[in-house]
């Protein structure tokens, strides 16, 4: 079926760089250009009159994480937390309304110690309180830490003697546990919680779908695969639940593993499914000040600057063995030591391989200094900044690290001028999958308490849609198939009720996405008023 998009604003994201008309075949672009030219062409095909508003490429996720979304609809929303009171109230109402039985799990996410009264992560005695008879574990919003309750440490055989993983910690105090767990301590147990029941996770995956098409986004990412999640992903597969592109990541560990298990999907598409490559972390998160920096957070203790994850040679040997099996690999920095790590592992294996013809990329670089700029260049190493950060954290952000590091958070404009090509991310469920509130936040860089944070790192809107587009599909490899409206392109799209290279720069964050198209379909629409 043919279809023809007229009368608005079309951004090609390509050149030129506006218009008039656009023709589709089925699943892909015919033709791109003058009403009169494409009209003549298209007999038959269905016309779309956009009436003024704006068609633009569909949107390209380059970093999140698809089943902790999913997982997110099943768990106790904990985001506008100001208390402990009020996440009490928020677990205990929870319980209650979904008639939780005694001993099933209960799972909360996105309580911020920073936005919190009580200025610290929630005590072992109220997560006790809040769920006496089931096992229950609170998730910060940075994703990286939580809290489990003492029904949850017994399950899981955690006592005051249990040694605390490699890169990770196990809160105790005089000898008993708190409850808190950090980095690889956290992930480790929380792997090993049980998951939901099927009918009510493939449900979740379905929500989860639905959430980024309704934000404008096509392609998106599971951005840490370990074994716990190879049969899920059967299943998913099995009964073709995806519908949106997904590319995953698996832990380096069970890299082989997920080769083992989906070989069609190994570098390419199969039932909307692509194993793209592997993973590393190789710090924390600088709001909940375990991000590895080469100079101290500001604060009480003047030689703390957060810790790795992986010693030197681990993360050489991931950069080779992804080399070898010609992989991409995706390393979460956030501090610039741990930037500092990955870029030197990148440098002494670009001795026998050709690290940057697979374009690794440094997910978050919240840190990543102005110096290391030159370097991530030369190596070949993309960025992709958490630029959100700016406005969500911030205030935070000033507070740790004071105004000259925070003010180079996410440093667009410095890279922008290096050519260092970049793509933006929402790391969701983190924060919602909002793309257009990270366009916002790239182009303004206001705080939550309206402070302007670096205005020389400012970029124009242009650039930023470029991260969330044609750079995006780059780091995918999929620059042929995505990222800009061209003839033998796929017909992915979004529709906008505003133009934003024209709305104030304010005001890009009040643009609404009017439709979303995947190949020529139509996989969510918002009723115009």
């Amino acid at each position: 079926m043919a279809t023809l998009y007229y009368n608005g604003t079309i951004i090609t994201m390509s050149n030129p760089p506006v218009a008039e008309t656009v023709l589709t075949e089925g699943e892909r672009v015919v033709a791109v250009g003058p009403f009169k030219r494409l009209f003549d062409m298209a007999s038959g095909a269905e016309t779309v009159n956009l009436e003024g508003r704006t068609l633009m490429p569909a949107f390209v996720d380059a970093h999140s994480h698809l089943s902790s979304y999913a997982s997110s609809f099943l768990q106790v929303p904990l985001d506008e937390c100001v208390s402990f009171d009020e996440i009490f109230e928020r677990i205990q109402g929870f319980i209650a309304d979904n008639a939780v039985k005694e001993g099933e799990w209960v799972f909360a996410k996105g309580y911020d110690n920073n936005a919190l009264k009580e200025r610290r992560h929630p005590t072992l005695a109220l997560v006790d309180a809040c769920a006496p008879k089931n096992p229950l574990i609170l998730q910060h919003a940075s994703g990286h830490v939580g809290v489990f309750n003492s029904l949850a440490l017994r399950l899981l055989s955690v006592n005051p003697d249990t040694p605390s993983p490699e890169g990770g910690r196990i809160g105790t105090e005089n000898g008993y546990l708190t409850g808190y767990m950090e980095e690889n301590a956290y992930f480790t147990y929380m792997k090993k919680a049980p998951m939901a029941g099927a009918k009510e996770l493939f449900a979740a995956y379905m929500k989860a779908q639905a959430g980024y098409a309704a934000h404008g986004i096509t392609t998106i990412q599971e951005g840490m695969m370990v074994k716990e999640m190879l049969p899920l992903y059967r299943q998913l597969l099995s009964i073709n639940m995806l519908y949106l592109d997904t590319v995953g990541y698996a832990s380096v560990e069970d890299t082989d593993a997920f080769i083992a298990a989906f070989p069609q999907s190994f570098l390419r598409y199969d039932r909307h499914f692509k194993l793209g490559g592997c993973k590393i972390f190789l710090d924390g998160s600088p709001q909940g000040r375990t991000a590895w920096m080469r100079k101290p957070y500001l604060g009480s203790n003047p030689d703390y600057r957060g810790y790795g994850t992986m010693r030197d040679e681990q993360v050489l040997d991931a950069v080779e063995a992804s080399a070898r099996q010609g992989m991409q690999l995706l390393a979460h920095c956030n501090g610039d030591a741990a930037a500092r790590q990955f870029l030197n592992a990148v440098e002494l294996a670009e001795r026998d391989y050709d690290v940057a013809a697979l374009r690794p990329v440094m997910i978050h670089a919240q840190l990543l200094g102005r110096d290391q700029l030159p370097l991530a260049l030369r190596l070949g190493v993309t960025p992709s900044f958490f630029v959100a950060h700016t406005y969500h954290w911030g205030d935070v952000h000033l507070q740790n690290f004071g105004e000259e590091r925070a003010f180079a958070i996410s440093p667009t404009a410095s890279a922008l001028s290096l050519g260092l090509r970049f793509t933006f991310h929402q790391d969701t469920p983190v924060i919602a999958p909002n793309m257009l509130e990270t366009l916002w936040c790239a182009v303004n860089r206001v705080t939550k308490g309206g402070v302007s944070l670096g205005e020389a790192e400012r970029i124009p809107v242009e650039e930023a849609l470029k991260a969330v587009t044609v750079n995006a599909a780059w780091q995918y490899f999929e620059e042929d198939k995505k990222g800009s409206i061209e003839a033998g392109k796929n017909a992915d799209f979004v529709m906008l009720d505003r133009n934003p290279l024209s709305v104030p720069l304010d005001e890009l964050r009040d643009i609404r996405v009017l439709k979303t198209i995947k190949g020529g379909k139509t996989i969510f629409e918002r009723q115009i008023d």
